[in-house]
């Protein structure tokens, strides 16, 4: 059924959309380890070097580079790891190889 009505005029201006909340280029306060044999979506490094980062070893002295949280249930051996994606961030750029010029790429 036509719900329009016959005589009505019809309009060339713009619909006006409410602007959101949120920034037009928003990035994540933290990332989830991508799934075995994939790369991040964000950074594209692999899990393992992600790994590497992230976990105390004898390479980093027990001290990992990159800093990432554990959220797990009351008694739960298991749980899901997320990275700082400003502290992995931070250490890309600091550790970023200089452009032809002496600038870092952004």
């Amino acid at each position: 059924m036509n719900t329009r009505k016959p005589n009505a005029e019809a309009t060339t201006e713009p619909i006006k959309v409410p602007p959101t909340n949120a920034p037009a280029s928003t990035l994540p306060e933290f990332l989830r380890l991508p799934p075995p044999g994939r790369l991040c979506a964000y950074t594209g490094l692999s899990r393992s070097y992600l790994n590497s980062l992230i976990l105390p070893s004898e390479s980093n002295a027990g001290k990992p580079a990159v800093k990432s949280f554990v959220i797990r249930r009351r008694g739960a051996r298991t749980g899901v790891r997320l990275l700082d994606y400003r502290s992995l961030r931070d250490f890309i750029l600091a550790h970023a190889e200089s452009g032809a010029k002496g600038e870092v790429a952004k």
